[in-house]
């Protein structure tokens, strides 16, 4: 049988090329077996079949047999309407259509017998069902299952006849056009171990499914080999970068580093971050390229550990560098590391797009010459114009804001490419993580510092608003300083949202006998960097602002944070938000503000932070709720991320089986050379031949 990889759709009987153009553009499939991999994303029961007298306005989609009696026409125009009216023998509905008139005119004609599928509802006293799905009582499809799949179409398709409908006959004409079974696509070690039905009746029953418990076994065979290939694809790549690329080999701690750790640092480490010290100290010590990333939550003290690295770093003759994805963020990181490390004569430099021309030349030049230790800076950093003497170690904060590609060219700053930490203040769900940053070591520092007292949430409607400023005046009269966050910088004609023009204007009025700073993204940095030090140096009582306080804001004296329109916020924003206060030694607040007119999902989101501080908990509640494609960072990782049927979120035990399993074959055949697994190799490579090898980019 030809390989249905390389077949093109178009020469399907009942495709055609203008369908197949529709069917490449719309949905991405070319090929036979794109067409057999584009699964259903809903089943409906169509196994029972109710009598028109059974029915009435407040049912589901239901299932009807009988035939059409007559056909009529109202109205003119773009107002005409198609109603038929359809009976069982037992009582009559009408069926309404509003495009599409001649279309069904000709293809359902009165006196024939049809079974129906729609919605029915209750109009001027009578049931009527709005554009139903018909079909020829001998329609072989229907006589299959009483299970019918739904497939994502677009309108464009709808318009030109390939409704969910329409792929599925599509689907059905090619499965009864193929001329042997499917070629298997796992071993029979693997179908063995995982207990899983072949692919030929996995396709049969994804489409057309026998009954619940096929269904299920399908689903599990698919969604199983869909991440068994994505963890095999990660893990072979790890292993044959740990075993192929070398890296510099930090051999010793010595005088930057234990200067620092006995003469400057202002406090005792917790356990959790000398934990991940020593797990980075090993990996610098062994010979091979560090990757790792490192998790902590807001507060938990990264940057720190980013220092001590980067300490290792000079202590055997290299230079670091760390890249933020803000100026903001940046200039912070800068002037915190440029005021530990100054004492032990360490020279920083600080690179950013704001740079002028004549510091950045001789910045480059020092660079260049040895001069300078440890920069600091923006996706600048990643300039060709910036080279190092000897650059040995990478960090990476808030790494999700940077694209593969980028983070890559810092690999080119030296012929052996640079230890690279990867750090995010998002924590990332063990599902996610497994799969988006599987090719990484993870590190997670899962501790505050002593003295930190939890941030109080409380979720507040927009009702008890003057409440909210007594207690705002409450915070300032103690010497507290607070931030407010508005969802958008100016009035939206289609939006109700707060904005941040007219909450300035407002929190003025309200408080004016306080200095109230605004900082929003379209500002210049200067302009920024004024109001961000009025804010800073207590100058500014409050800071208006929208998410561009997200990260990189430190002011241990503020202690409420108001977010405005709390709704319009995902869990892990909220989370990063809610970590600019509860900085200091005086207990902090978060107050989510919204209306009452939100859904019981979002009700339910903002229970959850108000419940808890736990940003691992949250993750997972978020991308429970989101999704993985909606999670932040994930287009960013360079893991093709297009699941067709698994779903990172719910299907996290299927995610750990194939990746145990992919670990156990890839340790004991790292290049998948042994026979039984030539059929893994293969597939493996028609999966993954046109992705770039981001594998081995952190």
């Amino acid at each position: 049988m030809p390989d249905i990889a390389y077949i093109d759709i178009k020469y399907l009987p009942g495709v055609g090329p203008k369908k197949a153009d529709l069917l490449n553009k719309e949905l991405g499939i070319y090929s036979y077996r794109d067409m057999l991999y584009y699964f259903p994303y809903k089943y409906i029961d169509r196994s029972k079949t109710y009598r028109i007298k059974e029915i009435d306005g407040n049912m589901p989609y239901i299932q009807l047999r009988g035939r059409i009696l007559a056909y009529s026409t109202q109205g003119e125009g773009a107002r005409r309407r198609l109603t038929a009216t359809f009976s069982d023998g037992t009582g009559t509905v009408e069926l309404v259509w509003f495009k599409g008139i001649r279309f069904i005119t000709d293809k359902y004609k009165p006196g024939n017998e049809y079974t129906l599928f729609g919605k029915p509802t209750l109009f001027n006293g009578k049931i009527n069902i709005a554009h139903p799905e018909l079909d020829h009582v001998d329609d072989i499809l229907d006589r299959n299952t009483g299970l019918q799949g739904y497939y994502t179409t677009t309108e464009k398709m709808k318009n030109n006849f390939l409704n969910s409908k329409g792929l599925q006959k599509i689907i059905y004409n090619l499965w009864n056009s193929l001329q042997g079974p499917l070629e298997e696509s796992l071993s029979d070690e693997v179908i063995n171990r995982a207990r899983l039905i072949g692919i030929n009746d996995a396709i049969r029953n994804i489409h057309f499914p026998l009954s619940v418990d096929k269904l299920r076994l399908a689903e599990f065979r698919l969604k199983f080999e869909e991440l068994f290939y994505l963890q095999l694809h990660i893990l072979r790549y790890t292993q044959l970068r740990s075993r192929k690329l070398g890296g510099f080999v930090f051999k010793h701690i010595g005088d930057y580093f234990n200067s620092f750790y006995h003469d400057v640092l202002p406090f005792e480490l917790t356990e959790a971050q000398k934990r991940v010290i020593r797990e980075i100290r090993s990996d610098v010590g062994s010979g091979r390229q560090m990757n790792r990333l490192l998790q902590g939550d807001v507060g938990s003290g990264k940057t720190l550990v980013a220092l001590m690295c980067m300490l290792m770093a000079l202590d055997n003759g290299f230079q670091a560098c760390l890249m933020a994805p803000t100026e903001i963020l940046a200039t912070q990181h800068y002037e915190t590391i440029r005021q530990l490390t100054e004492p032990i004569g360490i020279r920083t430099g600080l690179l950013t797009g704001s740079t002028r021309k004549k510091e950045r030349e001789t910045l480059l030049n020092e660079l260049l010459t040895g001069e300078i230790h440890l920069l600091i800076g923006t996706h600048a950093l990643i300039e060709d114009t910036v080279n190092f003497s000897n650059l040995g170690m990478v960090i990476i904060d808030e790494q999700h804001r940077f694209g593969v590609a980028q983070r890559a060219k810092l690999w080119k700053k030296n012929k052996i490419p640079p230890h690279v930490l990867v750090m995010t203040a998002t924590p990332i769900p063990r599902t996610l993580a497994m799969t988006v940053y599987g090719d990484l070591d993870v590190s997670v520092i899962d501790e505050l510092p002593p003295g930190r007292k939890p941030v109080q949430t409380l979720l507040q409607y927009d009702n008890k608003r003057s409440t909210l400023y007594t207690s705002l005046r409450r915070q300032i009269e103690l010497g507290r300083q607070i931030y407010i966050v508005y969802p958008l910088i100016q009035e939206s004609e289609k939006s109700d949202l707060k904005n941040l023009n007219d909450g300035y204007n407002h929190i003025r009025e309200v408080f004016p006998e306080y200095k109230v700073c605004m900082v929003h993204g379209k500002m210049k940095p200067a302009e920024k960097d004024t109001e961000m030090q009025k804010f800073a140096s207590g100058e500014a009582q409050i800071m208006v602002a929208t998410t561009v306080i997200e990260v990189g804001v430190n002011v241990p004296n503020a202690s409420v944070m108001v977010i405005e329109n709390a709704e319009r916020f995902g869990l892990s924003q909220l989370h990063q938000l809610r970590g600019r206060v509860g900085r200091g030694a005086d207990q902090s607040y978060c107050i989510l503000m919204t209306s009452y007119k939100i859904t019981q999902d979002t009700r339910k989101r903002l229970e959850i932070m108000a419940e808890t501080n736990d940003g691992f908990r949250i993750s997972e509640a978020d991308l429970q709720m989101r999704g993985p494609g909606d999670m932040e960072g994930t287009q960013q990782s360079g893991i093709a991320f297009n699941l067709k049927i698994a779903n990172i979120a719910k299907d996290g035990q299927i995610l750990q089986l194939a990746r145990d399993m992919a670990r156990e074959i890839i340790e004991n055949d790292p290049y998948l050379e042994q026979p039984q697994h030539y059929i893994l190799k293969k597939e493996l490579n028609r999966l993954f031949a046109k992705q770039v090898n981001w594998s081995q980019i952190s």
